[in-house]
């Protein structure tokens, strides 16, 4: 069992009530002046350091099977596991302030912590890169010292939860099957190693997509390496099973295009090209495949 399932904590990020956040410290404005639904609030020197000390030394609330070294997932990591890596993580992570110029001075703050509209009606908001394993308590008086969230009130404070998964790599099949075991029984979801909604959901898309071909006796559907659900399938097969870890979309584990693209941009657009056209040539084999099923069923049926 030591290596058929693996786990690892994730955290959920606290919210706040609009009314509440004292707009006369906090500003709107998107990064580079992009979206508005963000509102801001900076730090000085001062109040950044203040707030980062009581951050790294507030208590945490830890399940009661934990181990001494949790496993989190790098890319949703807590606020405080990120602090106590160095004073100017946050500062060069999410609090980062480049982009966010003050109003009518126009300067750049030390930090500043950014909350996102979290509802259609802009009556909550999230605090950006704040999910967290503090304690309810802990949690209130910490993030109230966050410049405009001094009286803020929290609809949702941050929880913890454990997420399941298995080393793919070491137990699974490209079908998402056992290696040894039952050759129906096909894993959804982030169970698979996959990380975050889309992903899940597309493991599930695939798992029902391969039980209904194995239903009907007929060839299990190739994803193309091009495209995004199947460079999800060839990262749960090619991984390293000694160092796996849940993986999420990105480029990193997409085909390299055929030439260097320098420009993030366009190297994007030409990914999401060649996948595109990979999925529409995926779909019409799926549709060629049932045409085919259909037509051998009228034939049996004749006969």
């Amino acid at each position: 069992a030591g290596t058929e399932y693996l786990s690892f904590f994730d955290a959920v990020a606290p919210v706040v009530v609009a009314d509440s956040i004292d707009m006369s410290v906090a500003f709107r404005r998107g990064r580079w002046g992009q979206e508005e639904d963000y509102i801001n609030c900076p730090f000085t020197r001062e109040r950044y350091e203040a707030f980062w000390n009581a951050l790294v030394a507030a208590e945490r609330a830890l399940p009661h099977d934990f181990e001494d070294s949790p496993s989190w997932f790098e890319g949703c990591l807590p606020v405080e596991v990120m602090a106590s890596r160095g004073i100017d993580t946050l500062r060069f992570g999410p609090l980062r302030p480049v982009g966010l110029p003050l109003p009518g001075t126009g300067e750049e703050a030390w930090a500043v912590v950014q909350l996102r509209q979290d509802n259609r009606e802009g009556t909550l908001f999230n605090l950006v890169g704040f999910q967290t394993s503090l304690r309810w308590g802990e949690q209130e008086r910490v993030f109230r010292m966050i410049p405009g969230l001094e009286n803020a009130e929290f609809a949702r404070l941050g929880v913890m939860h454990r997420n399941i998964y298995v080393n793919a790599p070491a137990t699974l099949d490209k079908r998402l099957r056992f290696r040894e075991g039952r050759t129906d029984l096909f894993l959804a979801g982030q169970i698979t190693g996959v990380e975050g909604y889309m992903e899940s959901t597309a493991m599930g898309c695939v798992a029902a997509l391969n039980a209904a071909a194995l239903v009907d006796g007929v060839p299990f559907p190739e994803w193309p390496r091009a495209t995004s659900i199947g460079s999800l399938l060839h990262y749960l097969s090619d991984a390293e099973p000694k160092h796996f870890q849940p993986m999420n979309m990105n480029l990193g584990i997409m085909p390299k295009p055929e030439r260097k693209i320098r420009n993030k941009a366009l190297r994007c657009e030409y990914v999401a090209e060649a996948a595109s056209k990979a999925f529409d040539s995926f779909l019409e084999s799926l549709k060629a495949d049932s045409q085919t099923d259909d037509c051998q069923s009228e034939i049996s049926g004749e006969r």
